[in-house]
């Protein structure tokens, strides 16, 4: 009994470590806060920290920047790269006397004492302060991009391809809302790698002026979307947060992403399909040979992505005939497991879709 209950106290404080730390890392920039600042702060490491208001311009054309360096200095177990949200914990910042965003401060290993970093607000100038006081040598590490790069060269054979939903972002090296776009932009393009008919790319509309004139490119960022159907471009006017992006792919593309790129539950499900699952679950054995048969007939008719689904539909449909009707429910638990270890992104699309299809017949 008494091994059981420490058996159970471990699992609690792992499980409330698991948590706290997904809660306080976003990227490989530390999130802080009110409650955690202390904690992490001042203590045995040096600490870089960023306090930020998120309606602020000049922190936005900051955040991919300091993103890289984050994402740089994440093995450097001597140094914190953290960033404080202004809005959110108005008591941090002030006990710091920040007064305009983005102020980037020093703190030493043990102290509370910061020193304001006054310098230029790229990565590579942060990474030398930092370096220099904290005594580490890290370079900049180059993260590599899935947003495809357009030219005069590929323009054409990747954004006129009708085998593709293309979106494009026409933009100029100089601008600073192309700046502040630039990360969700990366991460909408993260979100959708694996969908082979989506590409999400750019173009120096300022380097190749020839095609901005020729798509009626006078501003920048300009964003157009090129559909398989319609390969003269349609203006995007949508919102620029990463959400507003996937939901536009999704509705238009008929995908089934979420921001970070996983399948939502709705990934794999055919209407035409779902209302014969039901006849199929409440149907009697014999009645149920006469709905497989319209399933497989239904199935037949699919093409492209959904002919997949209509397979999985089919061989579950089956099983359920040859397991009984708990298949759907233990089969489900069994993926479910296998989803909560370490998968590739491209088996935990494989087996979301499975999931999601063997749910409509429970």
């Amino acid at each position: 009994m008494k091994n059981a209950r420490t058996c159970c106290s471990v699992l609690i404080a792992l499980s409330l470590i698991f948590l706290f730390s997904s809660s306080v890392i976003a990227d490989d920039v530390v999130v802080l806060t009110e409650d955690n600042f202390d904690n992490e702060v001042g203590q045995d490491r040096d600490a870089l920290v960023e306090f930020y208001a998120p309606w602020c311009g000049h922190c936005k054309k900051l955040a991919p920047e300091y993103e890289k360096l984050g994402s740089s200095f994440k093995k450097a177990k001597s140094v914190l790269i953290g960033k404080v949200d202004c809005d959110s914990h108005k008591s941090v910042c002030s006990k710091y006397g920040v007064s305009g965003y983005p102020t980037i401060q020093w703190f030493p290993k043990g102290s509370l004492e910061p020193k304001k970093y006054e310098g230029p607000r790229t990565a590579e100038a942060l990474a030398e302060f930092v370096n220099k006081e904290g005594g580490t040598n890290v370079k900049i590490a180059a993260i590599p991009s899935n947003v495809v790069v357009l030219t005069e060269e590929n323009f054409d054979k990747v954004v006129l391809d009708e085998t593709k939903d293309v979106l494009v972002e026409f933009y100029a090296p100089w601008c600073g809302h192309c700046k502040a776009l630039a990360p969700i932009y990366e991460k909408v393009a993260t979100a959708f790698k694996l969908e082979e008919d989506v590409v999400i790319a750019n173009l120096d509309a300022d380097n190749y002026k020839d095609l901005g004139e020729k798509y009626g490119v006078s501003g920048y960022p300009t964003l157009k979307f090129f559909p398989k159907s319609n390969k003269a471009g349609e203006d995007y006017d949508g919102g620029r947060d990463l959400d507003d992006f996937v939901n536009f792919i999704n509705e238009k593309c008929g995908t089934s992403r979420d921001g970070k790129g996983q399948y939502t539950s709705r990934a794999g499900i055919v209407a035409s399909l779902d209302e014969l699952v039901k006849e199929f679950v409440s149907a009697g054995n014999e009645e149920k040979k006469a709905v497989l048969a319209r399933i497989e007939e239904e199935v037949e008719k699919l093409e492209g992505s959904t002919a997949r689904y209509g397979k999985i539909y089919l061989k579950t449909s089956k099983n359920f005939m040859e397991k009984g009707a708990d298949y759907a429910k233990n089969e489900i638990q069994r993926l479910e497991r296998i989803l909560e270890k370490s998968v590739s992104p491209a088996k935990a699309d494989e087996f979301t879709l499975k999931k999601n299809i063997l749910s409509t017949f429970t």
